[in-house]
């Protein structure tokens, strides 16, 4: 009774804003520009909310609510684009997308992929708003009682997902995952600020930013390969069936999508576990709720439809930490909650109390945007969806651009490029080797938090008694959850092998030894980790990373020793270069990677604006074989939107050499 006597009159005045024609002006303002900023793979919600930030002075408090939610609420239906178009995470909330949907547009079916991808986000979206609604007056306890057992629980429960994205090998899913933990823990410790694995480096000390791990892991290694191919991203030059068979997938797929919707609220609400990991937990529920796993990576629809009805649900979800106690959820949470300090809004328990009309009207603005965000990519993506149709050499310099760019924003340094390739090296040839890419991102995502949890569990526990403190009935719904879900990877893991004995008939790689260099690389790597760890003189900094680096390193010793016994028919021996898609490929790796490399090289000689331009034209003219009004046509129209991209952003470029010996204007300075 209590309920409706608060919140129905609170609902009917949101209603009368929500609907007024300034304010579905304003939100579809923010919709637009959402989608604008979606497409460039990279960008994601903190650069699109940046760019928003500026413009929001002295607006009407709600027009600027509603610009905001717009754009919030289209980015992780929009950036499904470069996912499945072109295997680039359009955002970290889309990583996931990437395993099957791209497969699925490189066999010529991208409109079914989107459809799938744009009907799950839109009823994630609906779905949040709706559970939202009820939620968000019960919401304060609830998150209160969540305290850093349950947190550090829900860290393990993301972590326990490696087993269903581990592949044929459950042990290289495992060494995969504890080296992105490994590396998500250099910089310096949360906890005193000791510096860790560093090298004497100070663009180290912060650690690795996820959008140049997710970048480097992901999109360089997915450029490089279709460009080796010389073909378009989809091999029937066709779209495929249409929207309606994705429609009908979803409907086939509603329960897996309500499951994961639910799961990305839950995931949304809870402050400081983050979004980026929401994906990968509702992937993972895919995998192990499916009985026929061999199709996951490959093309596997629900693959698509579990992380997309997730991320949705997440962003609905981040908002109830956010307005309720100025906790942002997420990165992009934090901009917003920026955003509402510019409005002259204050986020607390106020927003119940005395502004509940404006929370419900920020969440069924979410709503209304995740409509027309999904309206208009419906209608979009058949004409954006024939870009897999184009040549891969031609859409490869426009990709090489973004992710640049994107991987800039990091620190705005050089040398977030340089970073780029190494994680981009490694990325390639983790796909080269089969060593699983997402089990590696997830451990780096989830590395800081895992620490930090686990260090506050332990002191806390010291204090109160670990018993008293960890034994409630949330901490032990969570441990189930975490046991079942390794055993069912566990599981999966052998299943996944006998699904693909067909496939392990196929001739055997005719030397092992590039496989066991790598090994051996990586192993070299953990050892170095290690001796850091231990050379550490702060205990509660060097625990964590050498716990995480000396288990990695003994089960990447067992992997070395598997390999090292094991005949070239065996599951953990694999190379893409002898056998596989790659065999056959017309180009070299190392052809492909120098066009790469001679542009960050040459970005450090004459800065990047002028590297791009000499990039573009020999690019275009040598590898693509275009012909010289072509190459002048396609170098004008890219350079032309990264110069207004950057003018909105307020951004500069990488600079070189010749910008220490002259005094250059925007942008070349």
């Amino acid at each position: 009774m209590d309920f409706f006597t608060i919140a129905v009159p609170a609902l009917s005045e949101a209603f009368g804003l929500i609907f007024s024609i300034q304010h579905l002006g304003y939100l579809a303002l923010g919709v637009v520009l959402g989608l604008c900023v979606g497409v460039f793979p990279g960008l994601g919600g903190i650069a699109g909310l940046s760019m928003l930030l500026p413009f929001l002075y002295g607006i009407d408090p709600i027009s600027g609510l509603a610009m905001m939610v717009g754009l919030v609420a289209v980015i992780p239906t929009s950036d499904t684009f470069s996912s499945v178009l072109m295997g680039i995470p359009g955002s970290s909330s889309s990583q996931a997308t990437v395993l099957d949907g791209f497969p699925l547009s490189k066999q010529g079916e991208a409109a079914r992929a989107l459809a799938a991808a744009f009907t799950s986000s839109l009823f994630g979206g609906l779905f949040g708003a709706l559970i939202l609604t009820f939620f968000v007056l019960l919401a304060r306890p609830l998150i209160l009682s969540f305290r850093t057992p349950e947190l550090l629980m829900l860290t393990i429960l993301g972590l326990s997902m490696v087993g269903a994205l581990a592949g044929r090998s459950l042990l290289k899913g495992l060494v995969a995952a504890g080296l992105g933990l490994t590396i998500g823990a250099m910089g310096e410790a949360p906890a005193q600020g000791t510096p860790r694995m560093d090298f004497g480096s100070w663009y180290l000390q912060d650690g690795l930013q996820l959008v140049i791990v997710g970048l480097g892991i992901f999109a360089v290694p997915e450029i490089v390969a279709l460009l080796r191919q010389d073909r378009s991203i989809s091999e029937t030059g066709r779209l495929g069936a249409g929207y309606l068979d994705g429609v009908r997938d979803w409907w086939r797929n509603k329960w897996l999508s309500l499951r994961c919707a639910g799961i990305g609220t839950v995931v949304g609400v809870i402050p400081g576990l983050g979004g980026s990991v929401v994906d990968w937990i509702a992937y993972g529920h895919a995998v192990q709720t499916t009985k026929d796993r061999s199709k996951f990576g490959a093309g596997e629809i629900r693959g698509i439809i579990a992380p997309e009805s997730s991320n949705n649900a997440k962003e609905g979800g981040g908002l109830v930490p956010t307005l309720l106690f100025g906790i942002p959820g997420s990165g992009s949470m934090a901009v917003f909650l920026g955003g509402m300090i510019l409005l002259g809004l204050e986020a607390g328990p106020s927003m119940i109390s005395s502004e509940l009309n404006t929370t419900y009207t920020i969440v069924w603005s979410l709503a209304l945007a995740n409509v027309v965000g999904a309206g208009l990519c419906v209608i979009l993506s058949g004409h954006i969806a024939r870009l897999t149709t184009i040549p891969f050499p031609i859409l490869a310099p426009f990709l090489f651009m973004m992710i640049c760019f994107a991987a800039f924003q990091s620190k705005q340094t050089l040398w977030d490029l340089a970073a780029l390739v190494a994680i981009g090296l490694l990325g390639v040839f983790m796909r080269r080797f089969d060593w699983p890419r997402p089990a590696f991102l997830i451990g780096f995502v989830l590395a800081n938090q895992a620490e930090v949890y686990t260090y506050q569990a332990v002191q806390f526990g010291m204090r109160k008694g670990f018993w008293d403190y960890f034994a409630t009935p949330t901490v032990g719904i969570l441990l189930v959850i975490t046991v079942v879900s390794v055993w069912l990877g566990a599981r999966q893991s052998s299943q996944i092998m006998e699904a693909q004995a067909e496939e392990d008939r196929k001739p055997p790689p005719e030397s092992k030894t590039p496989a066991l260099i790598f090994a051996g690389l990586i192993v070299g790597f953990l050892v170095v980790a290690v001796y850091n760890a231990v050379t550490i003189d702060v205990l509660i900094d060097k625990v964590f990373p050498l716990a995480v680096s000396g288990f990695t390193l003994a089960a990447a010793a067992l992997v070395l020793l598997q390999m090292l016994r094991a005949p070239n028919t065996a599951p953990v021996i694999a190379d893409q270069e002898q056998v596989g898609e790659d065999a056959t490929a017309p180009y070299g790796l190392w052809q492909m990677l120098a066009w790469l490399l001679g542009l960050i090289a040459l970005t450090a000689l004459v800065g990047f604006v002028i590297a791009l331009s000499v990039f573009f034209v020999l690019f275009l003219r040598l590898r693509a074989g275009q012909d010289w009004t072509r190459v002048a046509m396609l170098t004008t129209g890219g350079l032309g939107v990264l110069l207004a991209l950057a003018w909105a952003l307020n951004r500069d470029f990488p600079p070189g050499y010749l910008q220490e010996l002259a005094d250059l204007p925007w942008p070349f300075k």
